[in-house]
């Protein structure tokens, strides 16, 4: 006889409670910006060993892998923030009729954005299973049907978090989550 493993309603509990905590330190350590990418590297880390290998790291092992990933994150998030800039740039230009293209060309540029937006999501997950950020930016890019949902899931929790902004920091443990299910379709590969 093979014994099942049942679930109550406390390791659900539990598990919700340590995903919002996820949310509220990478939240956190994201507060001076250039750490955004190893905060959320560290968070991706974190979800992939819980939801894996049902662990979660020590204290020692996130601040390692923080130090690890600060100045590869760093690159990653002004690189980021250089796109959504000039992305920014380009909507607010062909709005004022500043640029030629008009509105099939902000069609477009949205399009654009949300693609970025979901190739950027997509890679996270890869970084919690210790891709470089490049390696995780290529795999993403092997995978055009995940970057749409993941847009669609960075889309859905934008909007909740637009509409109750207090739970924006609790949001972000579970995007991971989400995140972490959607590219657990994508088989590991050797770290680049």
């Amino acid at each position: 006889m093979t014994a099942t493993t049942t679930t109550d309603w406390r390791d659900t509990l539990r598990d919700a409670t340590d995903l919002a905590l996820v949310g509220i330190l990478v939240t956190v350590a994201a507060v001076p910006v250039v750490t955004t990418g190893a905060a959320v590297a560290v968070g991706a880390e974190a979800v992939h060993l819980r939801f894996t290998d049902g662990r979660w790291p020590g204290p020692r092992d996130v601040l390692r892998t923080f130090g690890r990933r600060l100045l590869p994150g760093a690159l990653a998030t002004l690189a980021v923030l250089a796109v959504a800039l000039l992305l920014g740039l380009n909507i607010f230009w062909l709005r004022q009729g500043l640029a030629p293209g008009g509105e099939l060309l902000l069609g477009l540029t949205a399009v654009v954005g949300a693609a970025l937006i979901g190739l950027v999501a997509l890679a996270i997950p890869f970084l919690g299973r210790a891709y470089t950020y490049r390696s995780a930016l290529r795999t993403a890019l092997s995978r055009p049907a995940l970057i749409v949902t993941c847009a669609g899931v960075i889309g859905i929790a934008f909007l909740i978090g637009s509409i109750l902004p207090v739970t924006a920091p609790l949001l972000v443990g579970y995007v991971l989550l989400a995140l972490h299910t959607i590219a657990r379709r994508v088989p590991s590969a050797a770290t680049a």
